[in-house]
């Protein structure tokens, strides 16, 4: 399967044109900082680093001292000539292979993609911490997109990297597309693995300690710490980093999450974090899009929101995922926190077509994997049953949904949404396209 160190030499040269593009991009913020002193024009669809970057204040590469510059070098965000971003899908093959996938599947095929859930959820057991033939036969009836791993999941080293490979191969096996196997993994208390008595691993403190220190390399070395066992482990995807801006003095949810106050110093580091990750061969998720740090409230438990308009979003919390979308990421995870001002009303960001479609997709161009927040959150699950909340998250424009309260009550209003149109067939091709063209890169190292 390719899951211990070996996969890891292949997986690198998977990341080698992403990590290049990534460091150009850092580089480029510079020189684009200086010469604009706003955000895009709302509805240009900016694309490309400056789409992600303006606004942004940091120093030049001249005036950095020789300390800054070795720093870069350390990491990877030295000079480099490669400016083409990050591409969604790779080459051509792999385009192809999504492609054919696509062509040869049925509605409910296409419908298990869109959905990452626990072990649990997948096979109705009560605890799940290995991967058997009750897995397998769940796999064929809901052949999903992805699992996600909590600390119940759990025991010691061999046990997690055994059963995330076992899960791998019956996917394939059973299914032949690969899946994302995921976990929270940020780093501070937020550590399913990191904070577990079963493993030992090199300890990250929290975004808001490296924050607080303003030195991007603290960053990039969590991210690349943190990358490392989970790609030992056999997990490829992390929801992670908190790219949240905290400007809300009294936000407690990402309080220790965030990366501080100031939008450049959570931009920077937010990227440096990211390229850590993939250079280990893990994806990471930036969340909670727009931005929870200014929020009044805990989605976990009911609404959040904030008053803020968008252009005074575009003032702080947005900067980071502007940056995000000129990078093309491959994952940005959507909050459920709500804009009153913006909506008019109480309506959940995961489930508004005004903010993900006609926000994040059309006015700042974001061509990659748009997940929701667990779907299980107050926010969502108080206010909303599941099958309602997952079509309209796909109406609003979201790629894939992650835990809803009742996974089959959720799959089955999916499967029905496309069937009778309420869902757009064009509109589920596009989201299970995504999917699969980021799926083919994982597929070339298994």
């Amino acid at each position: 399967m390719g899951k211990g160190r070996s996969g890891r030499k292949d997986s690198k040269k998977v990341w080698k044109n992403r990590l290049a593009g990534m460091a150009a991009v850092a580089l480029l913020l510079v020189a684009a900082l200086y010469s604009a002193d706003r955000l895009p024009v709302r509805g240009n669809g900016s694309r490309g680093p400056q789409a992600g970057i303006n606004g942004v204040e940091t120093r030049s590469d001249e005036a950095k001292d020789g300390n800054d510059k070795e720093k870069d070098r350390e990491y990877g965000m030295g000079d480099r000539d490669d400016g083409r971003g990050i591409r969604i899908g790779g080459i051509s093959s792999q385009e192809e292979w999504a492609r054919k996938q696509l062509e040869g599947m049925s509605l409910e095929e296409k419908a298990a993609q869109l959905f990452i859930i626990t072990p649990e959820q997948l096979t109705g057991c009560g605890q799940v911490t290995q991967a058997g033939e009750v897995t397998r036969e769940a796999l064929r009836q809901y052949p999903v997109g992805g699992l996600i791993y909590f600390s119940n999941n759990l025991e010691d080293a061999g046990q997690l990297k055994t059963m995330t490979g076992d899960t791998q191969k019956m996917a394939m096996e059973e299914i032949g597309i690969p899946l994302f196997l995921s976990i929270d993994e940020e780093g501070g208390d937020i550590a399913r693995i990191g904070k577990h008595d079963g493993f030992r691993v090199a300890q990250v403190p929290s975004m808001a300690v490296i924050g607080a220190s303003g030195d991007r390399v603290q960053a990039y070395r969590a991210g690349s710490t943190i990358g490392a066992y989970l790609h030992e482990y056999g997990l490829n995807l992390d929801f992670a980093p908190d790219a949240d801006v905290l400007t809300n003095p009294d936000n407690t949810v990402v309080k220790t999450r965030s990366f501080g106050r100031n939008p450049q110093l959570v931009t920077e580091m937010s990227l440096a974090y990211l390229e850590g990750l993939w250079e280990q061969g893990v994806y990471g998720a930036p969340k909670h899009f727009p931005g929870h740090g200014a929020t009044k409230g805990d989605s976990h438990e009911g609404f959040a929101y904030t008053d803020k308009t968008w252009e005074e979003l575009e003032e702080a919390e947005l900067k980071p995922f502007y940056a995000m979308v000129g990078n093309q990421v491959p994952f940005i995870m959507a909050g459920h926190i709500s804009l009153p001002a913006i909506t008019g009303g109480d309506l959940p960001c995961s489930l508004s077509g005004q903010v993900i479609q006609g926000y994040l997709r059309d006015r700042m161009g974001y061509e990659g994997i748009i997940i929701t927040d667990a779907l299980n959150m107050g926010a969502i699950e108080d206010h909303y049953p599941s099958g309602q909340a997952a079509v309209m998250a796909l109406q609003a424009g979201v790629d894939m949904l992650l835990m809803p309260a009742d996974f089959p009550s959720a799959y089955e209003a999916v499967v029905e949404g496309a069937g009778n149109g309420e869902i757009p067939l064009d509109r589920l091709d596009a989201s299970v396209l995504r999917i699969l063209s980021l799926k083919a890169e994982i597929r070339k190292i298994l």
